[in-house]
Parts: structure tokens; sequence; C-alpha cells
């Protein structure tokens, strides 16, 4: 009985997450970040089953706002190694294992 205890005890902690942005890096400046981060959970929200329409989302946003050649990627367990401009990278964690990277390409 004490081991089920344990156990549910243990499920009840994973289940734990975390619905706030969290930055991992970015190079962009202080406004664009908001803006930029402020779009990302926005669309993730909106699209919360569907992670391929929150990137076009974020994607086609981005290139209105800022000029074209963004480029965005939206999942969980993925690595990634980009060239992008100077001062236009950001990389982020939504809900607990939601990552989000969001780049400009030269």
């Amino acid at each position: 009985m004490s081991e089920l205890r344990k156990q549910e005890s243990v499920d009840d902690i994973k289940k734990i997450v975390h619905t706030y942005p969290l930055l991992r890096h970015t190079d962009m400046s202080e406004e664009m970040k908001t803006e930029t981060m402020e779009l990302i959970v926005t669309a993730c929200e909106k699209h919360q089953t569907n992670n391929e329409s929150a990137a076009r989302v974020i994607k086609e946003t981005m290139d209105k706002r800022y000029g074209a050649t963004w480029h965005c990627v939206v999942g969980e367990a993925f690595g990634f190694e980009v060239s992008y401009e100077v001062k236009n990278l950001l990389y982020m964690f939504f809900a607990g294992n939601l990552a989000i990277a969001v780049w400009k390409c030269c």
C-alpha cells in the first residue's frame, strides 16, 4: 500500500506543468523580444493541439512586422543549429516542454 502512495506522489509531481514563458536565449532588443514572446504565447495558446499552425502564425506575423525570411520551429525534443542575422534570434519554452525557436535568416 505504501508503494502505491509513493507512485501516486511521483505521478503528481510529474503532472506539474509550467504555463509561463521561459526564455532560454535571445539577442533581440528588449522591445522586439517582448513583442515576439507575446506573439509566441498567443499563437501557442490558440493552437494548443497543432504546433505546425502555431509556427505558421508566428512566422507570418514576424515576416509582416520585421521583414521577410523569418523561420520558426515549435515542438518537443528537437535540436537545432542555424545561421541567423545578428539580433534576430529567440529560443524559449512554453507550457513546460514546448520549445519555440524563431530566427531571421540572412
